[in-house]
């Protein structure tokens, strides 16, 4: 991504006046209150002494200097490096998300009553009921829900939009971040999706790519404190993890997004993978270089999976997939369907996001509690 202009002022906000310095005369009531200081329109009296002099003039200097700070800061650009590419432009005034990953990541730091709106596909709009960020959800417009598109981001006048590549953002659908920036409208991609953009051949830990985007995005809506905190919050989620007691021989598990004649799972490069790690187990396609793909139902039978965690969202009723997976599918007599093993994991905690932590946590006292960890 490369650098777009900066929005017309008017998009800021300020007023054109007060940008260049110029103030208005005061009103009525000022000058009465003038007059009686002494103060009369725009000069000042000969009775005015120096000492008043220096008052006036330190009121003003003063004035202006805040007004000066106050329209630098609305006015900063800041220099992002994302996915291998430099981007510099201003705070975004009307920032756009794409889908529950990007979304809750700016709701966690506090940012819904600063965004255009978001785009949610109604095939995960179950998430909001069972999501922390709920009244997040309720206040913020949904300016689309199906894919992202070009068309609704220029409809809504964003002016920055982000999503993943191949996440959001697709070649095949016309709406990439060089094609936002040719209408004006900068963005910012998710670090665990970078793999593959314009060469990109980067594959950061899909849960320190959800700490970077984190510091980006404080970065970039003047938030950094926050992000620190919340960052530094998920660390410490993240350490007891690892430290908690484990077996020495983890738990085999396997991801069940969806499909009938192929699985459709997590790869190495989703944050699900490191969760399951965190859990203390490991996922049966630990090995299959991609973020979400299928894979054939043979090699998932041979690996004999102890127990199986299935995304839950509201494409389909997870019921329906559990009755599939335990009377029809190839899997119907492994140890996972014999036991029982079956574990329901909202779409909000399997996707990278700020909720992956405690996603880790719930899954690890699942595990626990069939004595698989």
């Amino acid at each position: 991504m490369s650098t777009s202009p900066s929005p017309h002022p008017a998009t800021h906000g300020t007023d054109p006046a007060a940008r260049s310095g110029v103030v208005g005369p005061p009103a009525t009531g000022a000058r009465r209150e003038n007059r009686a200081s002494g103060v009369v329109g725009k000069g000042l009296t000969r009775r005015t002494g120096p000492l008043a002099l220096g008052v006036v003039a330190c009121l003003l200097l003063t004035g202006c200097g805040a007004q000066v700070q106050k329209d630098a800061a609305a006015g900063a650009e800041k220099t992002i490096e994302n996915c291998g590419q430099s981007s510099t432009y201003p705070t975004p005034r009307k920032p756009v998300a794409y889908d529950v990953s990007a979304i809750e990541k700016m709701f966690a730091l506090g940012l819904s009553d600063r965004m255009r709106g978001i785009v949610l596909p109604s095939t995960v709009s179950s998430v909001i009921e069972k999501s922390p960020y709920r009244e997040d959800y309720g206040k913020t417009e949904t300016i689309s829900d199906t894919v992202l598109s070009q068309e609704a981001v220029v409809s809504a006048k964003a002016d920055w939009v982000f999503a993943g590549w191949q996440a959001g953002f697709s070649e095949t659908r016309g709406v990439t971040p060089d094609s936002l920036r040719d209408v004006g409208v900068n963005s910012y991609m998710q670090h665990e999706t970078c793999k593959g953009y314009k060469g990109d051949t980067s594959e950061p830990d899909p849960l320190d790519a959800t700490n970077q985007d984190l510091r980006d995005l404080g970065k970039i809506f003047d938030v950094e404190d926050r992000a620190e905190k919340l960052v530094g919050e998920l660390e410490d989620k993240r350490r007891a993890l690892r430290e908690a007691p484990r077996p020495e021989k983890p738990a085999r598990v396997l991801v069940y997004d969806s499909g009938t004649s192929e699985p459709y799972t997590a790869g190495h490069r989703t944050a699900l993978n490191g969760m399951i790690e965190l859990a203390g187990a490991e996922s049966v396609t630990k090995d299959l270089d991609a973020r979400w793909d299928t894979v054939g139902w043979e090699s998932v039978v041979k690996s004999e999976p102890q127990a199986i965690v299935v995304v839950d969202y509201n494409k389909q009723p997870v019921r329906e997939k559990i009755d599939y997976l335990k009377n029809q599918s190839p899997l119907k007599d492994s140890l996972a369907v014999k036991n029982d093993s079956t574990y329901v994991m909202d779409y909000g905690e399997a996707v990278s996001s700020p909720r992956n932590m405690d996603g880790a946590q719930k899954l690890a006292d699942y595990l626990r509690s069939k004595g698989l960890r």
